[in-house]
């Protein structure tokens, strides 16, 4: 019995979506506004994204959610969102179902979803359909790390300003999409400049960076891009 339970915990947590590293010309980037920064007690309140193949924007999708609950005075501070503005919004489930429905099967790729945005989805696909979400994604904070590292802060904004990208309308979850999306793509550019263009491998799971395939004494390996400061290493 609990062989069998062992392996049922490794099977779902196989389901859950990788976090991946690099550029690819199809996806959807995503974003959220919630009631505050703890998804086990905080709910969301706007899911927005926007579809991208080949490197352009395709469609757009965004709504509010009624969280059940008022909005605490400070998340409002933050997005400019209401209870009033909520109130006839569709519930959690409703709007999570439009959003898969959306999103499909595509790469997702967020700024510090890694650590906020895909713990509350994670929250709601669990409260709602007793599993994790399955799309692999990309978190822009780390690719901006690992390429921008001149900068002194990663913020989304700070990106958006060293791009020359409007930053009108951030911490509404649309705009914050159409920010990103802009702003991945000027990484990913500067990244096929820089010759390390890797869209295929997995994150370094140590530091976030970008793994990258090399050659050693005993043949071919994946390595981290951060080497020598950080030394993990992954065979091919």
């Amino acid at each position: 019995m609990a062989g069998r339970g062992a392996d049922k915990g490794k099977m779902e947590e196989q389901k859950r979506g990788k976090r991946l590293s690099g550029y690819r010309p199809d996806y959807v980037v995503f974003d959220l506004e919630t009631t505050g920064l703890n998804p086990a007690t905080d709910r969301i309140i706007e899911i927005s994204a926007v579809k991208v193949k080949k490197g352009k924007v395709e469609e757009r999708f965004s709504t509010l959610v009624n969280p059940g609950r008022r909005i605490p005075a400070a998340a409002s501070q933050v997005n400019g969102i209401t209870d009033e503005m909520v109130k006839d919004a569709p519930a959690i489930k409703d709007a999570l179902e439009q959003f898969l429905a959306f999103i499909g099967g595509e790469v997702l790729v967020g700024h510090n979803i890694h650590t906020f945005d895909m713990k509350f989805l994670n929250c709601a696909m669990e409260e709602i359909y007793e599993k994790d979400i399955s799309n692999d994604y990309i978190d822009t904070l780390y690719m901006a790390r690992s390429c921008l590292r001149e900068l002194p802060h990663h913020r989304l904004t700070d990106l958006a300003q060293h791009f020359h990208i409007s930053t009108e309308g951030a911490h509404r979850a649309l705009n914050d999409c159409v920010m990103n999306q802009k702003c991945y793509e000027n990484m990913g550019a500067l990244m096929k400049k820089k010759g390390s263009l890797l869209s295929d491998t997995e994150a370094c799971p140590r530091c976030g960076g970008q793994l990258i395939k090399r050659s050693g004494k005993f043949g071919p390996f994946y390595g981290c891009c951060n080497f020598p400061r950080c030394r993990y290493t992954k065979p091919v």
